[in-house]
């Protein structure tokens, strides 16, 4: 027998045990179609023309958010006179706050779960069916009612957008693209009384929401053709709405008591203090069904670390600075300076507009320099020292505006390079939801400041005056060597959150940034 015939018989051939060969032969033996399968080739990156209409698209969108926060300012009077109902005004715009500052984490961490896509659809929709309740309302309590369904449209707008152009942009020029953006909020923010008084006395009140429809149809026409193509990075999971239920309800109750405080009760009423302990119960509430969710609807270990909180805190304090001053500042050109209610409007544009100036060369050293922390470091502490000087110099008119502006461009180089460092610190998954609790933070911080600053001005003034509100008539009152003294502590107070900003953003630590080398032009879509 030769070898071959060895290794061929019978007694070397090996055999399967029974019950294996009993469960190999159920197996399925068709053939299973792998046509619908995902293809496992890597996605077709966009091209500039496509990355440009996603960013015009995405600005367009943007910029309704930011027209409907003040839009409405200007046709107050009107609506209270066709409605014969002025006590009840102010709910037009603080419904739309309450409600837009709520939902931010709430889409942020839901576009991490079922897509950009679905939540720019939903907060979209949400919007333009309040905006048409809004036109229809017959009656105030109505109208309040669907400015909070707007609100709940509008709140979602923001960290969508901003999740969505980390999905398409890389890190390193996303400051550039995040400069676009706030040069739209501020343009919108600026044309927003402008619109709204010329609907209000030319045309109709409700015109002011009717405008909403053309342009977010617009938006939605450009921006989801191209969404197909933006790369997926969310995963589908269980949703905590208990979680998220208590997050809301927390920072609902912490808005009203910092609206209503000071204003309509005391802060050491009953009221005001019953309203503080449910708030803090909810917050305690939240982080302890956070702590033993599985998957909890805002992980906490993903506000720590060495870059999350000091963004948060830092992005928090510079938005608050700005916030606060422009809500308190027309009272103090009305006081000090005799300027009238629409000149002391336009001697708000230099701290808005500089602001975004300052964003935008932020956004460009971001592109290209290694450390891309130190323009924030300088701008937050040069913003410091001309606060200072806001403090302690008496100035005319012009070098108030002009130290303003200096103030604005220092403190706008804040904006996208936290925004960024945040974004960048975190998973692909995990973007939305990080963006949400960023926008959330920034506006509680936004409204503490402004409480704050009032409150300071009470104290300092020790009179009862309507800070934040239609003053003309209060302001005549108010000496303006007194006024000029109130504001240095409102001026103070503005330092010393820019040299909070400064620290936090020296004790952050600085990631590299994925993208195209400092070396390579950086193509931005104009």
């Amino acid at each position: 027998m030769n070898k071959f015939d060895r290794r061929s018989s019978s007694a070397d051939i090996q055999t399967l045990p029974d019950d294996l060969a009993e469960e190999l032969s159920r197996l399925p033996s068709e053939v299973i179609s792998v046509d619908d399968a995902p293809s496992i080739a890597p996605p077709v990156p966009l091209s500039q023309d496509e990355v440009r209409t996603i960013v015009i698209s995405l600005m367009l969108t943007m910029f309704l958010a930011a027209l409907d926060q003040t839009i409405v300012a200007t046709a107050l009077p009107t609506i209270g006179r066709q409605f014969q109902d002025v006590s009840n005004l102010s709910w037009v715009i603080t419904a739309y706050l309450l409600a837009s500052t709520a939902v931010a984490p709430v889409f942020g961490t839901l576009s991490d779960i079922y897509g950009r896509r679905a939540m720019i659809i939903i907060s979209l929709s949400l919007f333009v069916a309040g905006s048409v309740l809004c036109a229809i309302a017959p009656s105030m309590p109505m109208l309040i009612l669907a400015r909070g369904l707007q609100g709940l449209g509008g709140g979602g707008i923001m960290p969508v957008v901003q999740t969505v152009i980390s999905d398409v942009v890389s890190p390193r020029e996303r400051g550039q693209y995040q400069a676009y953006f706030s040069s739209v909020w501020m343009v919108g923010g600026i044309l927003g009384p402008v619109i709204g008084g010329v609907f209000a006395e030319h045309l109709h009140w409700s015109m002011i929401f009717w405008i909403n429809l053309p342009l977010t149809a617009a938006a939605l026409a450009l921006l989801l053709p191209k969404m197909k193509k933006i790369p997926v990075f969310h995963r589908k999971r269980k949703v905590d709405w208990l979680g998220g239920v208590l997050l809301m309800a927390s920072a609902v109750v912490f808005m009203l008591v910092l609206t209503w405080g000071g204003t309509r009760y005391p802060w050491l009423s009953p009221t005001v203090l019953a309203m503080v302990g449910g708030a803090v119960a909810l917050a305690v509430s939240f982080v302890w069904h956070a702590r033993r969710a599985d998957e909890p609807f805002l992980p906490l270990p993903l506000l720590g670390g060495s870059v999350v909180p000091f963004g948060l805190m830092a992005g928090g304090c510079a938005l608050g600075a700005i916030t606060g001053l422009t809500v308190q500042l027309p009272l103090y050109y009305e006081s000090v300076y005799h300027l009238s209610a629409s000149e002391a409007g336009l001697a708000l544009i230099p701290l808005a507009a500089v602001s975004t100036i300052g964003a935008a060369v932020a956004g460009r050293t971001m592109a290209r320099a290694k450390h891309y922390k130190r323009v924030a470091i300088v701008g937050t502490s040069w913003a410091a020292l001309c606060g200072l000087g806001l403090t302690l110099a008496t100035l005319p008119l012009w070098g108030l505006l002009t130290l303003m502006a200096a103030f604005a461009l220092g403190l706008g180089t804040t904006f996208p390079v936290c925004v960024v460092s945040v974004q960048n610190s975190v998973a692909r998954p995990q973007v939305g939801t990080i963006t949400g609790a960023l926008n959330f933070f920034r506006s509680l911080m936004s409204s503490f400041t402004v409480a704050a600053f009032a409150a300071i001005l009470l104290i300092a003034l020790g009179a009862d005056i309507p800070l934040g509100e239609h003053h003309a008539a209060g302001s005549v009152a108010i000496p303006a060597d007194d006024m000029r003294h109130a504001f240095r502590y409102v001026f103070g107070a503005a330092t010393a959150l820019m040299t909070t900003a400064a620290l936090c953003l020296i004790s952050m630590e600085e990631r590299p940034l994925a993208g195209p080398s400092a070396k390579q032009p950086v193509e931005m879509a104009e």
